[in-house]
């Protein structure tokens, strides 16, 4: 029997499309509602074949909004729809999610060039200082710094390659890359033990192996979640030894944090994993990994600001083109983060972006180390670049307002 179609509006802002026959084609919004996340095509048309085209299944299908189902065309007997429904309003929302998905995708990955442009020239120049046998020089880079940064970005990478954000799983990898080259430059400098660098090497390695394997399904359930429970130990362990540490001579120079911290987290784990533990509380200890490497990077930028405070004259030593460079990465990623709802992500990102970046460019300008125009340039930028980040989030959603994503973001849909 020839398919004929039947359009039904529904609440005014939805349309679906009903073939009469065969009855097997027919996909209820009950089925839709319990479909996986799936990430959109970048560049290609949506597919109306079954649900196979349909973009990121989060809060996008409900009774709220665009539910695109199969339309068969009676004619030509194509799985896409008719020409004379792409003015649909509801195909239209749906264009502009799945553009802006996107892009958002295109913007996490364009992170990667500022990031590596800011640990591009600190190799170079180690090399140059290595290659002239001043060994020295290194010296003044901190390791143990450096040993941190490694370790929130080996974190993140786990957080990401979990949620399948291959952009933001690339920029995390990047930097694990980058900073191990530093490290190794240090090591050869002398100004890293050798012992911490071997162990250091040998939890990078693993740390890449293991993501890539879990990343393309090739690692088994056990042997992941070792892995969460090793990043999340040593994240609650060193997290707030930093913290603790910024303070110093203000306070005490003690392990205790960190020792304290590594209890608390060992018996977390054992807790969690020996069903001591209510599923609420399970979900909370495999979130810490994620959460405490954010926290690290938080941490940066109230650290610079706290040494800006003691020693104001350090604050010259600091490049606005750096500081730039910072924004930049972290405000690609903010976008991204909105989008997916990843209130974890866009309180980093955004942290980073006004704190990290901007608030050093603040610094620098109020000590008059760099020019008005340079100022007024990147807070000019960086206000658009949040303001279009909302605008277009609200355009692809169908909200009215920009803060609805917001609300959307902390509470839910």
């Amino acid at each position: 029997m020839e398919a004929k179609s039947i359009a039904t509006s529904l609440c005014g802002d939805r349309v679906l499309i009903f073939p009469t026959s065969p009855r097997s084609s027919f996909v209820s919004t009950s089925r839709l509602s319990r479909l996986p996340l799936k990430r959109a095509s970048i560049g290609g048309a949506a597919s109306c074949s079954g649900v196979n085209g349909l973009t990121r299944w989060n809060s996008i299908v409900s009774t709220r909004r665009l539910v695109p189902v199969r339309a068969i065309d009676s004619e030509s007997g194509s799985d896409f729809p008719h020409e004379n429904q792409q003015g649909n309003p509801c195909l239209g929302k749906f264009k502009e999610y799945q553009e802006w998905d996107s892009w958002t995708a295109k913007f996490s990955g364009g992170a990667n060039i500022p990031f590596l442009m800011l640990q591009l020239p600190q190799i170079i120049l180690n090399s140059q200082n290595l290659l002239a046998g001043n060994n020295t020089a290194l010296s003044a880079v901190p390791w143990l710094g450096m040993l941190t940064g490694l370790l929130g970005n080996l974190s993140l990478l786990s957080y990401f390659a979990k949620k399948r954000e291959k952009e933001a799983a690339v920029v995390q990898t990047l930097g694990v890359v980058s900073t191990h080259i530093v490290l190794a430059q240090l090591t050869m400098a002398e100004a890293m033990p050798l012992q911490y660098f071997v162990a250091t090497s040998a939890v990078v390695t693993i740390g890449l192996i293991l993501n890539c394997l879990y990343y393309f399904g090739k690692l088994s359930k056990t042997a992941w979640q070792l892995w969460e429970d090793f990043i999340t130990i040593g994240g609650l362990s060193v997290l707030p030894q930093i913290m603790w540490s910024t303070f110093v001579p203000l306070v005490p120079n003690s392990i205790l944090p960190g020792t304290t911290a590594f209890g608390i987290a060992v018996a977390a784990i054992i807790m969690a994993r020996t069903g001591k533990l209510s599923e609420k509380g399970v979900r909370f200890v495999g979130s810490l990994s994620g959460w405490t490497a954010t926290l690290m990077f938080m941490w940066m930028p109230v650290s610079q600001m706290w040494t800006n405070f003691l020693n104001p004259d350090n604050i010259k030593g600091l490049s606005s083109i750096t500081m730039l460079l910072s924004m930049m990465g972290n405000g690609l990623m903010i976008p991204r983060a909105l989008f997916i709802r990843d209130l974890m992500w866009l309180t980093g990102s955004l942290w980073a972006t006004l704190f990290y970046g901007y608030g050093n460019i603040l610094c620098l300008y109020v000590v008059n180390c760099t020019s008005k125009s340079f100022f007024v340039a990147a807070t000019i930028g960086l206000i658009s670049w949040i303001g279009l980040a909302l605008w277009r989030d609200a355009v692809a959603y169908g909200h009215n307002s920009p803060f609805r994503s917001l609300k959307e973001l902390v509470f839910g849909p």
